[in-house]
């Protein structure tokens, strides 16, 4: 089992950044992809950015391309989101995921951590 916990969401002006910290315990010891997505009331939950378990292969969604970047830290078991000129659309409940490599499903998900977009 893998716990995660978001951080880092807030309320922010369009053009500003924020950047999101997801936090993993428990069996982190397993060689794990992680990912954002995010959701908005009324709306299916969107993949936003990923990254394998060493860091070399990230993708990200067309819309955040260039302005959003995904890292990982495995030494303090922490995902991040660093989000750069950010637009109302962004605004959303941003999820931190995980899943072993060889599986096409996350197993594990984090409660999510709120952003906001004002314009």
């Amino acid at each position: 089992q893998v716990q995660l916990v978001e951080s880092g969401g807030g309320l922010v002006q369009a053009g500003g950044s924020l950047r999101l910290s997801c936090a993993a315990s428990g069996r982190t010891d397993s060689i794990y992809r992680m990912g954002w997505f995010r959701q908005v009331p009324g709306k299916e939950r969107e993949f936003v950015a990923s990254i394998n378990w060493n860091g070399r292969t990230t993708l990200y969604a067309d819309s955040v391309k260039g302005r959003f970047t995904i890292s990982r830290d495995n030494a303090k078991n922490t995902l991040y989101l660093q989000m750069n000129s950010l637009k109302p659309e962004d605004t959303a409940l941003y999820y931190c995921a995980a899943r072993p490599e060889y599986r096409a499903d996350y197993d594990y998900w984090g409660q999510g951590t709120q952003v906001t977009v004002s314009s």
